[in-house]
This record gives structure tokens, sequence and C-alpha cells, in this order.
């Protein structure tokens, strides 16, 4: 059992934080105000390799595995969640998916563009009816001659006004439930696909979140991805990998608001001396510490089961869950030693307080999450 990074994870983590601070620092509080996607920036984590870190280098990823990835995420999202949640759905959900599940041609032709970020991606799984519970798909894929016809309603979507390829879970056959479930690539543009007006969220403003419709949509079925009826599990198996993510951005939003509270600690006086040294505050700081701590093992955990090909269900289902919450109460913590100045945007801690919420939400809410880890629990 060795906790050290390697060399190269530290290069990589580095690498990382350097790109956050001097790319994604300078203008993230006006992308924030503005809603605005940050185009330019996903162009060069693409060239840095952050789009398609775990591809293979053969369909033009880097190569990278599990525990790079993580140490990515939390670099990128003590700085920028919004950009990190990007990279998280390009990497885990789209390119993860089509890598493990495409055929060699979907692999060729989409794969190739996502990994290096030429292509942004987008996961279609939820509904204004099926957001937990993703067996309750409403939208439906009729399959008809050479094609497959798409109607219906995804709502959340990530990158939903922004991506090129998106991966579409949809009804097949009602009478076979979860079974009569499948997936399929949709391609920006295709007629009869319209992308709603942007959502105005709380936090990761940044982000491009938008509802999908689908009428009349004709997908060639060389498009599903896997057999008929692989839909749900692909949906589920892909999510798996999206929770590391998840809990990977949650741990470094935790991360980052930390850091800026220890460093404003340090530096504000009251009652004669810095606020760190007043027992009050010290106390928040090492709570703090502890937490991101174990929430950091949790997360290595299990980037470090997918890594060795165990089953990770349960560990990126704990580890989301609990860095998730480290992140919710830990921001509000970090915008109390920042007084009033936490209320301030220019001390960023109220929007890392603000992004930190969807991390319980997004990829499965935090009672999803206990669903997966009782039923484990309860297997054996």
């Amino acid at each position: 059992m060795d906790f050290n990074l390697t060399e190269e994870h530290i290069m990589i983590r580095d690498a990382a934080r350097d790109f956050a601070r001097t790319e994604l620092l300078p203008g993230v509080i006006e992308r924030d105000n503005k809603q605005e996607f940050p185009q330019e920036l996903v162009h060069k984590m693409g060239e840095l390799g952050f789009m398609g870190i775990m591809v293979d280098p053969k369909y033009g990823g880097s190569g990278m595995d599990a525990i790079s990835y993580v140490l990515i995420m939390e670099e990128l999202s003590k700085i920028d969640a919004s950009a990190s949640v990007i990279v998280s759905v390009n990497n885990s959900l789209v390119c993860y998916g089509l890598e493990a599940y495409g055929t060699e041609d979907q692999k060729q032709k989409y794969l190739t563009k996502l990994a290096t970020g030429e292509f942004v991606g987008a996961f279609c799984l939820s509904e204004p009816e099926a957001g937990s519970d993703a067996t309750s798909q409403q939208t439906t894929a009729i399959e008809k001659d050479d094609h497959y016809v798409i109607n219906g309603t995804k709502n959340w979507i990530t990158s939903g006004g922004r991506a090129d390829v998106y991966l579409v879970i949809a009804q097949t056959d009602r009478d076979k439930g979860h079974r009569g479930i499948n997936a399929f690539i949709v391609e920006k543009g295709t007629p009869g696909f319209h992308v709603g007006p942007k959502e105005d969220k709380l936090g990761i403003r940044g982000s491009d979140t938008h509802t999908l419709q689908f009428n009349d949509v004709k997908v060639p079925k060389e498009n599903r991805i896997g057999e008929d009826g692989f839909g749900f599990k692909f949906a589920m198996k892909t999510l798996s990998g999206g929770r590391i993510g998840i809990a990977a951005q949650a741990l470094g939003i935790a991360s980052g608001a930390y850091e800026l509270a220890l460093k404003y600690s340090k530096e504000r006086k009251a009652f004669g001396t810095e606020i760190c040294n007043h027992q009050a505050i010290a106390f928040k700081l090492a709570d703090m510490y502890t937490d991101i701590t174990a929430a950091r093992l949790m997360v290595m955990n299990a980037a470090w089961d997918k890594d060795q090909g165990n089953n990770y269900d349960m560990s990126s289902a704990m580890a989301k869950l609990y860095a998730s919450k480290v992140a919710m109460e830990h921001t509000v913590e970090a915008v109390q030693i920042h007084g009033g100045n936490g209320f301030v945007k220019e001390y960023h801690v109220e929007r890392l307080m603000r992004d930190a919420k969807i991390t319980q939400i997004y990829e499965g809410t935090s009672e999803i999450q206990k669903i997966v880890i009782s039923r484990g629990v309860i297997k054996g």
C-alpha cells in the first residue's frame, strides 16, 4: 500500500495546477457573472490532453490513468468548476462510453475528435420525469428500416448548446422496461434536433446547461451503441465512472475554498492578531483539512479501483457522497472565515459555495448514492 504519487502523477498535477492558475483564474468571476462558456479555454484544455485524459493514444487521447484524471479534476475545480464539469462529462461519460462500448467506426468518427477537444460531448439521460429514476425514459427511439426516429425532451444537459456529439438514452420497447432502452449518437445540427434556452443557474454558471428537444430526429442504426437493449446498462456503467469525476470536482471545490480561507486567516487581523490564531478559526481550519484529506483518500481509492479493474460502483458512490458533503459544508465555512468579504464576489469563496451544491445533485443525487451503497452493503 503506497500513498505516494509517482513523479509522473506529480508532473500531471502540477501542469493542471499551473493551467488553472494562469489560464482559468483570470476572468473566472466575469464568466460566472455573464454565464459565459469558456470556449477558448476548452480548446486549450484539449491541447493539453485534458479532454481525453484516459483515452488510448491511438484515438487521440492522453492514455493516462484514473488517478491522473482525478488529480487534474481537483486542480481545475479549485479555480473553475464550470470548466472542470465540461472536462468531467467529456471524459467520464462521453469518451469513456464510446471507447468502452462503441464500434471501431464510431471511435474513429467521433472519439478521435472528442479526445483532442476538437469536439465537445454531451450525455443526455435526464428528463423532466426521469432524473434519479433513469428507468422512466419518456424519450422514444422507434426503429424504422435503416434508422431510428427519436422523439422526446432531455433537460439539465451539460454543454447542451455547445456540444458537437450527444449520447442520447431513449426507450425503444416500453414493454421490456429498462431492457428496452438504447443509447444513440446524435450529431449537432441533425434535422429535428433543437436546443432550448440556457438555464440560469445558481452555480457552475460558466457551463452551458440546456433543455434539448428531439422531434422526429432520424439516427442511422450504426449510431446505436452496443446491442439492442444495452442502453440502461450503458448509462449505469458510464455514470459509475462519472461519479469519480464529480467526486474529484467536489474535492477540488472544497480544497480551493480551504486554501483561500487559510490564506485569508493568516492575513486578516482581529483583536490584535491574525484570525488563524483564534481557536474558533483554527478549529474550523482543522476540521476542513481533516475532512478534505478523508475525501481525497476516498476519491483516490475509487480511481485506484477503476485503474485496477475492480468493481468501483460502491467506491465511486461513497467518494461522491462524502466529497460533495464536504464541499457543501466547508465552502460555507470558508465564507464564514472570510466574514463580510466572503459575501463579496472578488474573494471567490461565495462562487465556490454556489458551485458546491450541484455536486450533491448531478450524476446521481446523494440519495441515489446511498441507495447504491446500501444495496452493496446488504448484498455483501
